[in-house]
């Protein structure tokens, strides 16, 4: 039966240009919560994060470019790319969490929206463009396309741009051994509509939302070393907690959203889960397949974490666009293959779709 489906037609990202690897920070000086100081060596400590996270560099924009100038040039390169017209974009929908952060300080500018500010950035000067900011903590990319998707099957749209962007570097504490996990970046991409008898696009999604003793695992406070930057509120994460509730909850929501679309796990080409944590993303794909007493294929699960950092929003447009541009090792991406979404931030959000490509 002929149906209006919601199909990825096109990808961009944008990897900003400073390169920090982690001896970087050799020369940081990195205290616990209580303003203590961490005494053990910052060369230890660098050993010990890379080994935890798979993270051996990150990401920074430069000086003079906020989130909504990354968001912009990632989203050119989806529209040429795509060779469309931008002025038949019938929605922008950006993801991020703290809106344009300057350099020097990490308090955020969110008036106007960001995704006003793209569609300003890009000269689009149809008024029938719709542009709105999604904030859903590191799925809001996900949850855009989720958001999309319903537009397009609805009838309301038939093409739509999906943006993740973020500058988590403004908004990390320097002295919080966390800092070292946060990157920035911007990925986009576009959805339209397409008619088709066989099931194509976005097949089926899923979305879970804790907040409960969840909603303090990621929150705002001041500096591990109050003493040098005063007043000013970084992005504190409750790491350890945040690791058992996604390993916990993430593998059983892929796994609802499998079966929504009617797709056995062993159809599955590739997992694209959120570049949070090496370990821990190895461990959710692990639990998803122990569900189903399969083992983890070699090659179903590609990574960025350990050279671009976690850029929340960022990670997975992104991670997908570097894959499609050959970028990626040996990963490929092909027509028809079945590509599953997952992600986890704060909130606590979990979402997850599943996907066949066109």
């Amino acid at each position: 039966m002929t149906a209006t489906r919601a199909v990825i037609t096109a990808t961009g990202s944008l990897i900003p240009p400073v390169r920090l690897p982690n001896e970087h920070f050799l020369d940081r000086d990195f205290h616990a919560r209580s303003g203590r100081k961490i005494e053990k060596p910052t060369s230890e400590i660098l050993q010990q994060f890379e080994a935890i996270t798979g993270i051996r560099e990150r990401r920074y924009v430069a000086d003079d470019q906020v989130t909504s100038d990354i968001a912009t040039l990632a989203a050119a390169t989806a529209l040429d790319s795509s060779g469309i017209d931008r002025e038949s974009l019938d929605a922008i929908i950006l993801a991020h969490n703290f809106g344009d952060v300057r350099s020097g300080t990490s308090r955020p500018d969110l008036v106007p929206s960001l995704a006003a500010r793209v569609k300003h950035k890009l000269a689009i000067q149809n008024p029938a463009t719709a542009a709105w900011d999604l904030i859903f903590g590191c799925p809001g990319w996900l949850q855009g396309v989720i958001v999309a998707q319903g537009m397009i099957r609805a009838g309301d749209a038939r093409r739509v741009m999906v943006i993740g962007a973020e500058t988590l570097s403004r908004i990390s504490d320097p002295h919080d051994r966390d800092s070292l996990i946060y990157s920035d970046g911007a990925g986009a991409t576009i959805l339209e509509a397409v008619e088709s008898d066989e099931p194509v696009g976005i097949l089926a999604h899923n979305v879970r939302s804790d907040t409960g003793a969840e909603l303090e695992m990621l929150v705002m406070a001041r500096s591990n070393h109050p003493e040098l930057l005063g007043d000013e509120i970084y992005l504190k994460m409750e790491g350890r907690k945040l690791y058992r509730y996604a390993l916990e909850t993430v593998a059983g929501s892929i796994r609802c959203c499998l079966e929504k679309a009617g797709v056995g796990l062993e159809q599955v080409s590739k997992i694209l889960l959120h570049q949070a944590n090496e370990k821990m993303d190895a461990a959710i794909v692990k639990a998803l397949y122990d569900l189903y007493g399969m083992p983890v294929p070699d090659d179903v699960m590609p990574m960025t974490i350990s050279w671009l950092g976690n850029s929340s929003v960022a990670t997975v447009p992104t991670l997908l666009d570097l894959i499609l541009r050959g970028q990626v090792g040996a990963h490929r991406i092909d027509s028809g293959d079945i590509v599953v979404f997952g992600s986890v931030g704060a909130g606590m959000h979990i979402n997850a779709v599943v996907c066949r490509m066109p």
